[in-house]
């Protein structure tokens, strides 16, 4: 199981850096704008929003527990160099610098 795991976050490294490539990253890396103004009309959270600054937490949170840059979203050299895929990381480092 925790070789599928491995190349499931290979996977996922992968695809991140292929996006960053082809200039897919932080920006994008959000919800629609109605999530963060308009309340919600029903449910346990009726009224409330999700604050955009509470969101932009999470997501450097998310990016770090990734093992990418939490400012850019772009998976870090070591991160990258973990997973056996040294050669995308100076890929990217030759894109990046």
């Amino acid at each position: 199981q925790e070789n599928f795991m491995k190349t499931g976050e290979r996977i996922w490294n992968l695809i991140r850096a292929f996006n960053v490539r082809e200039g897919i990253g932080r920006k994008e890396d959000t919800l629609p704008l109605r999530i963060f103004e308009d309340p919600l009309p029903s449910g346990i959270a009726k009224g409330k929003v999700l604050p955009k600054e509470h969101f932009e937490k999470m997501l450097k949170e998310y990016y770090v527990l990734r093992g990418w840059d939490p400012e850019t979203g772009i998976p870090t050299y070591e991160k990258l160099k973990e997973l056996e895929l040294e050669d995308v990381a100076k890929s990217l480092r030759e894109l990046f610098i």
